[in-house]
């Protein structure tokens, strides 16, 4: 049942992530991610749905428009394959859980958000909320089903703590960090908090460690000045995600739940 689920969320992930080149792309712009259909940039050919299978087409095509036979982005077929992976790994970490709809709206979420930040430097406020709302809707659904609603209010907590530590450190330097990135903190801080405190505090120093660590490497290599803003949601969106996967491994010998609970 285990190795179903996998593959049928690593399936599910390469439709989503396709889905998600469409976000990423539009959204910036304030576009429908709706209409029009899907077309080449460059000749504006429209997508045919046998065109349009995620990663196998661009195999297929070899990476060139049907139409005008101009390069399509490796991008494209990555974010996919992430996407896939990344809801396989969900499947594979929790098991057969209600939990896994909410993490993988997390992963997808987070794949969108940090590319829209490192292409734009900004999170889009619409899709931040609509982000929030679904992971916090499917926490809910979890927590109905598995009647664990302390986890919820846990959650609920940490997505205020991380939100009010991220408020102090944009009101101090918001060329650092943007009010874009005190709203995603919500999202992150909620949906680490529902795995408990001990693993929104990993979350959030492994984010801010990462985030650091690159920035102040990037200003010694002078690909980057000090007053240069920096795509920090793409540092907290790695920091989710490693603190997701590998929060047990690195929080088991500092009992912090003997702390927390």
């Amino acid at each position: 049942m285990n190795t179903a689920l996998i593959g049928l969320s690593g399936l599910f992930g390469l439709a989503i992530g396709s889905f998600l080149n469409v976000v990423i792309y539009r959204v910036p712009f304030g576009l429908s991610v709706v209409s029009p259909p899907s077309a080449c940039p460059n000749c504006h050919r429209e997508i045919r749905p046998y065109d349009n299978i995620p990663v196998v087409s661009w195999l297929i095509l070899r990476a060139r428009c049907r139409g005008c036979h101009e390069p399509i982005s490796f991008r494209y077929p990555l974010v996919e394959a992430g996407c896939a992976s990344l809801f396989a790994g969900v499947a594979w970490h929790l098991g057969v859980s209600w939990l896994v709809p909410a993490y993988c709206a997390l992963m997808a979420g987070l794949l969108a958000l940090a590319l829209i930040d490192f292409d734009h430097l900004k999170l889009p406020k619409n899709l931040v909320w609509i982000h929030l709302g679904g992971v916090g809707a499917l926490l809910a659904l979890s927590s109905g089903v598995y009647d664990n609603w302390k986890a919820l209010w846990i959650a609920a907590i940490c997505a205020l703590g991380w939100a009010s530590m991220f408020f102090v450190i944009n009101f101090v330097s918001p060329r650092l960090l943007g009010f874009g990135d005190v709203r995603f903190s919500l999202v992150l801080g909620l949906a680490l908090g529902y795995l408990g405190v001990d693993y929104a505090v990993l979350g959030f120093l492994l984010s801010n460690l990462i985030g650091l660590s690159i920035t102040v490497i990037l200003v010694a290599a002078k690909r980057l000045t000090v007053n240069q803003p920096v795509p920090y949601g793409v540092f907290l969106a790695i920091g989710t995600v490693v603190a997701f996967f590998t929060g047990a491994t690195i929080l088991a010998p500092f009992h912090l739940n003997d702390i927390f609970y």
